[in-house]
């Protein structure tokens, strides 16, 4: 029986995507929810699964094509079984086609991001020691094996000197840089800074990140302290969980909080919703299950959606001050930064305290200074003494 194989239906938001790379070729036997290729959209990579077990008879959209919900990319032809080649002698076809088929197993539970570096560096996944779930390659796994001397001393034997290479800007990239463009243009952004002592944060994650991460079973990082932080400081002005529809302003009642994840195909914004009813450990676990699922190319579209406002941490890269870009249509993003020991003077005395610069872009359309400033100080406040946040004061 023939089934046809289709694009997924793709949201609203979402008019179609780039067909990036087949993973098998006409008369290749496959297995029912098998991948056979990638679609590449402007915000995550999908994969569309073998709908039966059988062959895969015809395709029919080429790698680089760009498809659209409901089109038909291939025909599967359940129950059948691959042609294989009589003249050849059992044991030596069973010998040669041993270490294609570890490649190919290998390759298939990679994720599309460690599947794309790759191909992109010519590097066989069974070479590479996988750690991820069921034997799944991950794109640390690719990263660690290119970083060995050996491989990076074959690496530039085959590039060259002088090598170059040009390649067509990816979906989510180009999508990434019409959104910054159109913010800069549509908004009347402005960035107000403060710094923060995170000596009070630190003494609390010091004291009970071992017993916190035994209960709960996740690690205690600083995102849940600026996450209920920031929450806080809306309530005070819900000016800044605003966004803007048109000509109107639309004012949340509640507190879907993006925080932003850098991941080898660019930015992304995984959305934790009604994050003002989650504990510490709730807000640490999604986190920590967003950026992974990003960083592996499964983050789901639906996660990638909404959002009123966004926390973005450039101190894990070192970055000691920035000025983010708004996430249209929001109206203001929170930049955290590296924590560094600085002299700082307290009751007249210098200290050396663990400091780090906080920055608040806004729309000015929509947000006042005054109300910019007094966000960023109650945020201040809070981290500076995170009683405030157990009594929401």
């Amino acid at each position: 029986m023939s089934i046809e194989v289709k694009v997924p239906q793709l949201p609203e938001s979402v008019a179609d995507a780039l067909l990036a790379k087949w993973h098998k070729k006409a008369g290749d036997a496959v297995t029912r929810d098998e991948n056979l290729v990638d679609l590449e959209t402007d915000k995550v990579m999908l994969e569309v699964p073998a709908p039966a077990s059988g062959v895969l008879k015809e395709i029919r959209i080429a790698n680089g094509a760009t498809v659209t919900s409901g089109q038909v990319l291939a025909i599967v032809e359940a129950g059948a079984t691959a042609t294989s080649a009589a003249a050849v002698p059992a044991a030596p076809a069973r010998v040669a086609a041993e270490p294609e088929i570890a490649n190919r197993q290998a390759a298939e539970r990679s994720g599309p991001a460690a599947r794309r570096i790759m191909e992109e560096n010519k590097v066989s996944p069974a070479d590479i020691t996988a750690s991820g779930k069921d034997g799944r390659v991950t794109k640390a796994d690719v990263i660690q094996h290119l970083n060995k001397p050996s491989v990076q001393d074959a690496l530039p034997a085959v590039k060259g000197e002088r090598s170059e290479q040009r390649v067509t800007m990816t979906r989510l990239r180009a999508r990434i840089a019409e959104r910054l463009v159109q913010a800069q243009s549509t908004a009347a952004m402005l960035t107000t800074f403060n710094e923060v002592d995170m000596s009070a944060v630190n003494e609390l994650r010091n004291r009970y990140k071992d017993k916190f991460e035994k209960v709960h079973g996740v690690k205690l990082g600083f995102s849940s302290f600026f996450i209920k932080a920031a929450i806080e400081a809306l309530r005070k002005f819900p000016a800044v969980n605003a966004s803007i529809d048109g000509n109107d302003i639309v004012y949340h009642e509640f507190y879907d909080m993006g925080v932003a994840v850098s991941t080898e195909r660019g930015l992304m914004v995984p959305v934790i919703r009604n994050a003002e009813n989650m504990s510490m450990a709730e807000l640490e676990a999604a986190v920590s299950n967003y950026a992974r699922k990003a960083r592996e190319g499964s983050i789901a579209l639906e996660d990638l959606t909404g959002g009123t406002f966004t926390i973005t941490n450039g101190g894990v890269f070192g970055s000691l001050l920035s000025t983010p870009i708004l996430n249209m249509p929001q109206v203001a993003i929170l930049g955290m930064h590296k924590i560094q020991d600085r002299p700082v003077v307290v009751d007249g005395q210098i200290v050396i305290r663990p400091m780090m610069y906080l920055a608040l872009t806004y729309d000015h359309r929509i947000v006042d200074g005054r109300e910019s400033v007094q966000f960023l100080v109650a945020i201040k406040e809070a981290l500076e003494d995170p009683a405030r946040l157990l009594l929401q004061l």
